[in-house]
């Protein structure tokens, strides 16, 4: 077997979560390692700079205060935050969240960490520009930490790599439900939080369009979670006797997932228009 693309450093602090995630991510690209969040992580990290390519954190695991120094370390790396979806930023602004019932989408929100870190960061494949430098004519560790990552995944970036052996069709028939599973799970919080909290609801959309991205899920699929979800709701108006008719305005978030999907699609097409591999 071919060794991991990517090292992640996960500090989590909850031992169950940990072996859920390991689960997940057994006999992928991901090698995760274990850094103690209640030791001295910023050190550790720090020391291994070099090593880890990702961050998986838990929720409440580190405070604000390991981030900031994080920060001033230029250690801003791709990250998933494992925990509640509450809308807010823990770390930085590419960020991928996953609620603990949906595990099942580790490695998926993963790449999706990775390549909004290389989108959003304002750095890809290409030459350094004079403005990114550092004083003294230093690469950035930011642009550095892109450049590896790129080399690793592929010139172009995570976004034209994805991880064919992860499609949803060729996963074994036990996985292949786990996943859907928590897709449903992960569409159901889009549905409670679209109307009433608009951070949540785009975190648990970003959940959502990014595990189908990269797991090739097919739009049909997508539409059938839709219905079953809209359906489940309907039925339990039904039974506690209220009216289901504003269930019809739930077809925006559906639109909303359409639109993010061929957005992400759009941006998976090389420059040169050649096909993704």
């Amino acid at each position: 077997m071919a060794e991991p693309s990517l090292t992640i450093a996960s500090l989590i602090r909850d031992p169950s979560i940990g072996q859920v995630c390991s689960r997940w991510l057994k006999g992928g690209r991901c090698h995760m390692v274990w850094v103690d969040p209640s030791s001295n992580p910023v050190a550790e990290l720090e020391r291994r700079r070099e090593e880890f390519d990702a961050l998986l954190l838990e929720q409440g695991a580190v405070g604000p205060s390991v981030y900031q120094s994080l920060s001033d370390l230029g250690l801003v790396l791709p990250a998933v935050v494992i925990g509640a979806g509450t809308g807010e930023v823990e770390f930085h602004d590419a960020e991928v969240h996953l609620p603990t019932n949906q595990l099942e989408q580790l490695s998926y929100s993963l790449d999706a960490a990775v390549s909004r870190f290389l989108r959003r960061g304002g750095v890809g494949a290409g030459d350094v520009s004079a403005d990114q430098l550092a004083p003294g004519g230093e690469t950035p560790d930011r642009w550095k930490l892109a450049n590896r990552l790129q080399g690793r995944l592929g010139l172009l970036g995570v976004f034209y790599k994805r991880d064919s052996s992860r499609f949803l069709r060729n996963l074994s028939a036990a996985d292949r439900d786990a996943l859907l599973q928590s897709l449903e799970r992960t569409y159901r919080d889009l549905l409670l939080s679209y109307f009433r909290d608009p951070s949540a609801a785009n975190q648990a959309l970003e959940s959502f369009v990014n595990t189908a991205f990269f797991s090739d899920l097919p739009i049909t699929k997508a539409v059938e979670i839709h219905m079953n979800s809209i359906d489940g709701f309907a039925k339990q108006l039904k039974l506690e006797g209220n009216q289901n008719d504003f269930l019809q305005d739930y077809r925006l978030a559906l639109l909303d997932v359409m639109a993010h999907l061929c957005e992400m699609y759009r941006r998976s097409v090389p420059p040169d228009g050649s096909a993704a591999s």
